[in-house]
């Protein structure tokens, strides 16, 4: 028998580390040649990493968390054959943790023989406590409750029973013994209790993405749309019964391609320490979409080479994979304009946060009937608001106004984000 050592291996272009997501196999394990072993996380995807040999876990590099550079220890096996290290060499330390908890300096014998030699605790002392109840007033309680609470030296004035009336239990009682004779609580208690919860994987990596965000100046523009007309052709198209149900993203995501053509300088890239904004000619539209394991952004590549119905089924297709999982790295990663919504739950304004390097993004807020003066009278439409956030440092508040009242001609009048040129 002999030990195989199996590395980080290079999962993707430029990438130098991993963070450990979530073992699949724990030592004992049997593993045969292709099975999954462990998934980790680079930027926004995770990966699975395939075992190369057969052989049984003995070692694992770290915990779910834990951060692992590309060609460092991650798994020993051991496999029939000599394998590929000594049997006493060391197991490489994993590059970077996220929390270690520090050696036992003392062996379990030396702790458990200085346990012995300690005597034992003395009873904690019942401590004092002031009667719930005025002299005079007498506890409710049965007889065979106060016949226990005299053996136990317990007096009945000191309970608040649980029962009709403040009647005292067997089960008041007991609770009071086990506390050490302090009254049991009555009423709504404060709830004292703390849980540590580490930020690992993916919300790891939204909360550096979001600190990196918050130290770029941004400006947001909010400006309210009628789409009472958008709204109305969308239902005579999904009554047609063609292709998949539409939703508005693909309208808005049109209307941003159509706006874009105006001003291409809002599809574009701020790299600060270059000094360069990359000005990109396709429009790869991020869609940011809520998942079970938190905020990830799939990409629309070459949005302004798909119809409306294109753009409907690959937004529909990406943001089911990236719900289920099964969405790749390429796939969430190079957008150039974002695009969010919380959809019924959107609210009437939010401040998108920038995806950066991304220099602009289209908040998409509720939908609601709200009376609109139409210049003689109040009538009810369809409105909703949008909230667009751009890098100030390179876009004008002039610029970014355009944009806007651009995206608000558009939709509301869709008859233009068909027209050409």
């Amino acid at each position: 028998m002999g030990i195989h050592a199996i590395r980080m291996p290079d999962i993707g272009e430029g990438i130098a580390e991993a963070e450990i997501s979530e073992w699949l196999v724990q030592p004992g394990d049997v593993l045969r040649e292709d099975d999954p072993m462990v998934a980790v996380m680079t930027d926004k995807a995770t990966v699975e990493i395939p075992c190369p040999v057969t052989g049984t876990v003995i070692w694992q590099a770290g915990q779910p968390g834990d951060v692992i550079a590309v060609g460092a220890e991650l798994v020993r096996l051991e496999v029939d054959g000599p394998g590929n290290v000594a049997d006493d060499a060391p197991p490489a330390e994993p590059s970077r943790q996220a929390e270690t908890a520090p050696p036992d300096p003392e062996p379990a014998e030396a702790k458990a023989e200085a346990a012995a030699e300690q005597p034992a605790p003395k009873p904690a002392a019942r401590p004092a406590a002031a009667p719930l109840r005025p002299e005079g007033e007498r506890p409710i309680a049965s007889p065979a409750v106060r016949a226990r609470a005299r053996e136990a030296g317990v007096d009945l004035r000191l309970l608040r029973g649980s029962g009709p009336a403040g009647r005292i239990g067997h089960d008041d009682l007991d609770a009071f013994i086990a506390s050490g004779g302090i009254p049991a609580p009555s009423g709504p208690q404060a709830d004292t209790g703390i849980k540590e919860i580490r930020v690992i994987g993916l919300r790891r990596k939204i909360a550096e993405r979001m600190e990196a965000a918050n130290r770029v100046p941004q400006i947001t523009i909010v400006e309210e749309v009628d789409a009472t007309a958008l709204e109305d052709l969308r239902a005579r198209m999904n009554a047609q019964g063609k292709g998949a149900r539409l939703t508005l993203l693909p309208f808005i995501a049109r209307a941003i391609v159509r706006a874009l053509h105006d001003q291409p300088l809002l599809n574009a890239h701020y790299d600060a320490e270059a000094g360069l904004i990359r000005r990109f000619g396709g429009v790869h539209l991020g869609i940011a979409a809520q998942t079970p394991q938190g905020l990830m952004v799939p990409v629309v590549r070459h949005a302004e080479a798909l119809d409306l119905r294109g753009l409907a089924a690959e937004i529909a297709r990406l943001g089911a994979a990236a719900k289920e999982g099964t969405a790749k790295r390429d796939e969430l990663a190079g957008s150039t304009i974002t695009i969010t919504s919380l959809g019924p739950l959107g609210a009437i304004a939010s401040t998108p946060i920038l995806n950066v390097p991304e220099v602009a993004i289209v908040g998409v807020n509720r939908l609601a009937v709200r009376p609109h003066w139409n210049g003689a009278a109040f009538e009810p439409r369809k409105m909703m608001n949008l909230s667009c956030s751009f890098d100030h440092r390179v876009i004008d508040g002039w610029d970014a106004a355009v944009f806007v009242a651009r995206l608000k001609e558009l939709l509301e009048t869709p008859a233009l984000i068909f027209v050409e040129g």
